[in-house]
C-alpha cells in the first residue's frame, strides 16, 4: 500500500501541478523549497515521490528531476529515428519506462541537414497543440535506432528491407552478425542520409515461419509478451486462494457463455427468465456475471503494474498476447463449464419494451452450464424455428453439450433479448454492418483460409446484453458518486461532416448541415442509399467520419450507441478500464476485497490505456494484413477481382473483394497518359481518354506483388504494367517507357482540387 502523507506534505494532485508548470526541471529539492517544508517532511516527501513513481504518476530524469508519467523532462536526451524526405527531423526520448508508446517528436534543425538518423542531442522540449517539439541544445555521441526487416542478398552485399508497409528505402547492411539473408532481424541504423547502414542486433527467425508474423508486430510495436517472474509467481498464488463463503450462489440457475469458437478466454455469461414481480409484467430479470478479476488482481500488485503496463490483451492470429498471466487469464477467471468460477454478477430487471428498469451487482459464484460458440448457439434456434416445435427435439442436436439447454437457456435469452432490440431500435445508434476478417490456421500455424466473419443474431444478442451491463454499472457508480472509467464517443467534428457532405454529393446522396447531429442521421444515409455497388464506401466514409473512442473520467456521453452514460465492465480478463470499473463498484457498494485504493489516477490512466489500445488495434490489423498478403502470394499473377477503396495523386488503393488487404495501384502504371485528380471526388480521370478510376469503383487488375512482411499489395491493369488506353500503350516488342524516381507527384499526373 503507498504511504500516507503526513498532514504537511502536498497532494499528489499539487506536486504534479508543480511539476507540469514549473519552467525550470524540478527535482526533490525545488518541490521541497516550493512547498516550504522541513527537515522530516522532506523525508516523507521522499517516499511519497517513490511511491507516485511505482504508481505510475511520474517519472525521474537523469539528474533526479521529475516530470509527469507519460511526457517529458523539460530538457532530455533525444535519439534521431529519421529524416523524412521533407527535410523533416524526428526524435524519440532516449529513456523512456512510461506505460504508453514514447511520442514522436519534431526536431527544429536549424543548420538544416546537421543531424542524422542515430545521433543523440540534448535538447529542450516543449508541447504545443500539435505535439512535441524539440530545441537542440548540444549534439552528443551519437547511438542507432533499431528497425525490423528482412535480409536481402545482391551480388556480395546484404541489404535490409524495413516491415512497413510504407518503407521504400533498404539499408546496406554493415554488420549482419549470424544472420543470412532471408531471415528476420533486428538492426540497428547509423549514419546520415544518404549513407545510413544496418547492423544487425538480434535474429528473430524466419518471417515466413508460423507465428512470425505477430512476432513482427510485437516487435515494432514494443508490446510486452512476457511476464516478470515476480508477476508469475504472483499469479500462481493469488490462483489457489478460495472463492470465500460471503459469494451470493448463482450455481443452480443454468448460465451460459456464449462465444466466438476459438475463443481464448471467457469473460462472460448470460442468463435471462421472465420476470414474477408485478410491477414489471411481461418483463424480464437476467444476469450479465462477469469474471470477477478484481478479486485476484489488486491495485499496486505486481499483476496489477504488468496488466496496466499492457492496457490490453492483443489478439492475433496465431496467438493471444494477454494482459494478466496465462493461469489467471485462461484458467482461474475464464468462467468455464462445470468450473466454480467468481464472478461480478449484474442483475438487470428489463420491462417488456426493452427498457432497464432495475440493477444491482454482487459478488457471486457461477458455475456455467455450458460454453457454447456462436454458430452453435444459433443453429439451435435456428433449429427450433424451423422445427415450429417445442422442447430439446425440435432444437436438433449434435452438440457438445445438453439439447435440453436449448430450451432452459436459450430459448429465454432470445425473447429476453427481442425486447432490449427493441428498445436499441427506438434509440437509432450508429448501425455499420462492416465485415470483420478471420484468419484460419491448420494445427501447424498454416493458413487455411481469408474470410469475412458471419454476423449473427447471436452475435447482436451478447452486444445487447454486454451493452445493458455496461450502462447499469455507469449510472450504479454515478448514483454513488464514485469514479467512473467512461467509454466517451463524442459527435463527430464539423470539418469531417463538411468532407462527409462533399463526398457524398459525387453519389447526388443530399446530406444537410445545420441540423442536430445524431447517430440516425447516418443510417438514414445508408438507407438512402440501399444495396447499391458503392454502399461499403458510403459505409467506410461514415466510419471515418466518426471521433475515435476513448477511456476518460469525465463523461461525454457515447455517440455511436446513443447512450448519455456508458462505461466497459464486461471485459475485465482483456481490457484494464473494466477492471477500474469493477474495483469502483467493489468500493462503492462495500462488495469485500479488491476495490480502488483511493490514489488512482482516473485522467492519467484513461489516457495511458486509450493509447495502448490504439497500440494494439494497429498491431492486430498489420498482423491481418500480414496473412493476407501471405495468403494470396500463391496468385501473384493472376487476375483478381478489387474495389478501390481510395484514391490520391499517386494512384489508387484497391482491396481484392471478399478477402481484403489493401493495395497500390500506382499512377505511373495507368498508360502514358496524364492523369487528373480530382480530390472532392475522389477519382482519376484520363486526359485524353476520359477513363476514371472513382473510389468504390470494382474492377479487374493484375495481383503484381503480395509481400508477406510488410503486408503489402501492389496491383497491375490486366495488360501488364504499362496498361491503359490501347493509344497510349507501347507497340509489342518496344521498351516500355522509363520511370524517373524524382520527388513530387508522377509526371503524367496534374492535380484538380475541385471545391463545392
Amino acid at each position: 500500500m503507498p504511504k500516507k502523507p503526513s498532514p504537511g506534505l502536498p497532494t499528489r494532485e499539487q506536486i504534479l501541478d508543480f511539476i507540469t508548470g514549473s519552467a525550470t526541471p524540478a527535482g526533490k529539492r525545488e518541490i521541497a523549497r516550493a512547498f516550504g517544508l522541513t527537515a522530516q517532511q522532506k523525508i516523507a516527501l521522499k517516499a511519497l515521490l517513490k511511491d507516485m513513481g511505482d504508481e505510475g504518476l511520474i517519472d525521474a530524469a537523469p539528474g533526479r528531476a521529475f516530470h509527469k508519467m507519460g511526457g517529458l523532462p523539460k530538457v532530455t536526451v533525444l535519439r534521431i529515428v529519421d529524416v523524412d524526405s521533407g527535410g523533416n527531423v524526428w526524435g524519440a526520448p532516449e529513456r523512456w519506462e512510461a506505460d504508453v508508446p514514447a511520442p514522436r517528436i519534431r526536431v527544429r534543425d536549424r543548420k538544416g541537414g546537421a543531424l542524422g538518423v542515430g545521433e543523440r542531442i540534448l535538447a529542450r522540449t516543449e508541447e504545443t497543440g500539435g505535439g512535441w517539439t524539440a530545441h537542440p541544445m548540444k549534439v552528443l555521441a551519437p547511438t542507432s535506432e533499431q528497425v525490423i526487416g528482412v535480409l536481402r542478398r545482391e551480388g556480395d552485399r546484404l541489404w535490409l528491407q524495413g516491415v512497413e508497409k510504407k518503407e521504400r528505402r533498404e539499408y546496406a547492411v554493415s554488420d549482419a552478425g549470424e544472420a543470412a539473408a532471408g531471415d528476420l532481424v533486428m538492426a540497428e541504423l547509423a549514419g546520415r542520409p544518404p549513407r545510413v547502414t544496418a547492423k544487425v542486433v538480434q535474429r528473430l527467425g524466419d518471417p515466413f515461419a508460423p507465428r512470425s508474423f505477430s512476432l513482427i508486430a510485437i516487435h515494432k510495436h514494443g508490446i510486452p509478451d512476457t511476464f516478470a517472474q515476480e508477476a508469475l509467481d504472483e499469479a500462481q498464488r493469488v490462483a489457489r486462494q478460495p472463492l470465500g463463503t460471503d459469494r451470493e450462489d448463482l450455481t443452480a440457475i443454468p448460465i451460459v457463455a456464449i462465444d466466438p469458437a476459438d475463443a481464448r478466454d471467457h469473460d462472460d455469461a448470460v442468463w435471462a427468465a421472465p420476470d414474477d414481480d408485478p410491477a414489471n409484467a411481461g418483463g424480464w430479470k437476467a444476469i450479465v456475471a462477469i469474471a470477477d478479476v478484481s478479486f485476484y488482481v489488486r491495485p499496486g500488485s505486481a499483476i496489477d503494474r504488468e496488466a496496466r503496463a499492457r492496457g490490453n490483451s492483443v489478439y492475433f492470429p496465431d496467438r493471444v498476447v494477454p494482459m494478466l498471466p496465462e493461469v489467471l487469464s485462461a484458467d482461474v477467471c475464464s468462467l468455464k463449464a462445470g468450473e466454480d468460477r467468481a464472478a461480478l454478477a449484474c442483475h438487470l430487471q428489463v420491462s417488456k419494451h426493452g427498457a432497464l428498469k432495475a440493477w444491482r451487482f454482487t459478488r457471486a459464484v457461477v458455475r456455467l452450464a455450458a460454453n457454447i460458440a456462436y454458430e452453435e448457439a444459433q443453429a439451435a434456434i435456428d433449429a427450433r424455428a424451423s422445427a415450429g416445435g417445442d422442447g430439446p427435439a425440435a432444437a436438433g442436436g449434435g452438440f457438445d453439450w445438453d439439447a435440453a439447454l436449448t430450451e432452459t437457456a436459450l430459448v429465454p435469452l432470445w425473447e429476453c433479448w427481442r425486447a432490449l432490440a427493441e428498445a436499441r431500435d427506438k434509440r437509432e445508434p450508429l448501425d455499420l454492418d462492416l465485415p470483420e476478417r478471420r484468419v484460419v490456421l491448420d494445427e501447424k500455424g498454416r493458413i487455411m483460409s481469408v474470410a469475412p466473419r458471419d454476423r449473427l443474431d447471436a452475435h447482436r444478442l451478447i452486444e445487447d446484453y454486454m451493452i445493458a451491463a455496461n450502462v447499469a454499472a455507469a449510472k450504479a457508480l454515478e448514483a454513488k458518486k464514485a469514479p467512473v472509467m467512461y467509454r466517451v464517443h463524442e459527435p463527430p467534428a464539423r470539418e469531417k461532416l463538411v468532407a462527409l457532405k462533399d463526398y457524398l454529393e459525387t453519389f447526388d446522396v443530399p446530406f444537410a448541415l445545420g441540423q442536430v447531429v445524431k447517430p440516425a442521421m447516418f443510417n438514414r444515409i445508408l438507407e438512402r442509399v440501399g444495396d447499391v455497388a458503392f454502399r461499403p464506401e458510403i459505409m467506410e466514409q461514415v466510419l471515418r467520419t466518426q471521433t475515435q473512442a476513448y477511456y476518460a473520467p469525465a463523461n461525454h456521453g457515447h455517440f455511436g450507441l446513443s447512450l448519455g452514460s456508458y462505461a466497459h465492465f464486461t471485459s475485465p480478463i482483456r481490457r484494464y478500464a473494466d477492471l477500474m470499473v469493477h474495483r469502483a463498484l467493489v468500493s462503492a457498494y462495500a462488495l469485500g476485497p479488491g476495490g480502488l485504493n483511493g490514489d488512482e489516477d482516473f485522467e492519467l490512466a484513461g489516457t495511458t490505456i486509450s493509447k495502448l489500445e490504439r497500440r494494439a488495434m494497429e498491431a492486430e490489423r498489420e498482423t491481418i494484413d500480414r496473412y493476407v498478403a501471405a495468403f494470396l502470394s500463391e496468385r501473384v499473377g493472376e487476375l483478381v477481382e478489387v474495389r478501390i477503396t481510395g484514391v490520391t495523386n499517386f494512384g489508387f488503393f484497391a482491396t481484392v473483394d471478399g478477402i481484403g488487404g489493401d493495395g497500390l495501384m500506382p499512377v505511373r502504371d495507368l498508360g502514358g497518359e496524364y492523369f487528373r485528380f480530382d480530390e472532392a471526388a475522389r477519382r482519376l480521370i484520363g486526359e485524353h481518354s476520359g477513363e476514371e478510376y472513382a473510389q468504390g469503383q470494382r474492377l479487374e487488375l493484375r495481383l503484381a506483388e503480395a509481400n508477406p512482411v510488410s503486408g503489402a499489395l501492389r496491383f497491375e491493369l490486366p495488360e501488364g504494367r504499362y496498361g491503359g488506353a490501347m493509344r497510349d500503350r507501347p507497340e509489342r516488342g518496344a521498351k516500355p517507357p522509363r520511370v524517373l524516381k524524382r520527388r513530387g507527384r508522377p509526371g503524367n499526373l496534374r492535380h484538380q482540387n475541385r471545391r463545392k
